[in-house]
């Protein structure tokens, strides 16, 4: 009897350690479906203020604010990825990549890859010397000068698309901060940059740079989703810039970095 009854108690404490489980298993389940929900990973590009940049740990800029606050409104979550901008749509075609907002100006070579949102920013490129030269006030004083731009932006297609007509050599950096360095140490004399950047690194830094004659052209700057993929989110951005413009959120974000 007692050997049935220990026998027996033991098998009733199995099985209630066994019920235990399965309640530690669903609710585990249960869970892991919050924590299953959809990040997107947003592509940035941190040497691009005021629309991108780091300080300390924390990324800030126009475009930072307005991807987080899109997402908020829209209720999706989000995780930013910094890098390189030549290197966001190539990260958006092998999959690292869900969204691209880094100052990217809408043509018609990147519609052939991505889906642009609404545009939120008119942007345009300006010519850009060194503080105090004289010598260059447009393109047509570029015969035989450098000039620097960043890869795969607008600015670069701009000056390769011109060089022939201007006569000018063309010098391709990483990233903003070594083109602004090109000019202000004499490497090179020009660069062609988005005017919003450009403005605000000169009003904000010590460079020794000035901006010169009319703006080149006109750009607006769109949100990207990789092309016929992802209509729904692109959806949810359009929305969401919508809604940022009608509560005068986006007026708020751009007068942080920008001024009234």
């Amino acid at each position: 009897m007692k050997k049935i009854g220990l026998f027996s108690l033991l098998f009733a404490l199995m099985f209630v350690l066994a019920a235990c489980g399965s309640s530690d298993t669903d609710e585990g389940n249960a869970s892991g479906g919050d924590g299953d929900e959809k990040v997107y990973k947003v592509g940035i590009d941190t040497t691009y203020p005021p629309f991108e940049f780091q300080e300390g740990d924390v990324y800030k800029g126009i475009d930072v604010d307005l991807i987080n606050a899109i997402a908020e409104d829209q209720g999706f979550k989000i995780e930013l990825e910094p890098m390189d901008f030549g290197g966001i749509i190539p990260a958006m075609q092998a999959g690292q990549l869900d969204i691209a907002i880094a100052g990217m100006s809408i043509t018609d070579d990147r519609k052939k890859i991505v889906d642009f949102s609404d545009p939120y920013f008119e942007a345009g490129l300006s010519l850009v010397v060194a503080d105090g030269n004289s010598n260059i006030a447009s393109l047509e004083d570029l015969k035989g000068k450098t000039v620097a731009v960043k890869k795969g932006t607008t600015g670069a297609d701009f000056a390769e698309e011109n060089k022939g007509k201007y006569g000018y050599e063309i010098v391709q950096v990483p990233d903003s901060t070594s083109m602004f360095q090109e000019v202000a140490n004499g490497t090179a004399d020009a660069l062609i940059e988005d005017y919003p950047v450009i403005s605000y690194a000169i009003a904000e830094s010590d460079l020794e740079l000035q901006v010169v004659g009319d703006r080149l052209n006109g750009d607006n700057y769109g949100i990207a989703v990789l092309k016929g993929e992802n209509a729904e989110l692109l959806k949810k951005i359009n929305d969401g810039l919508a809604a940022l413009k009608e509560s005068g959120e986006y007026d708020e974000i751009l007068n942080t970095y920008l001024g009234e």
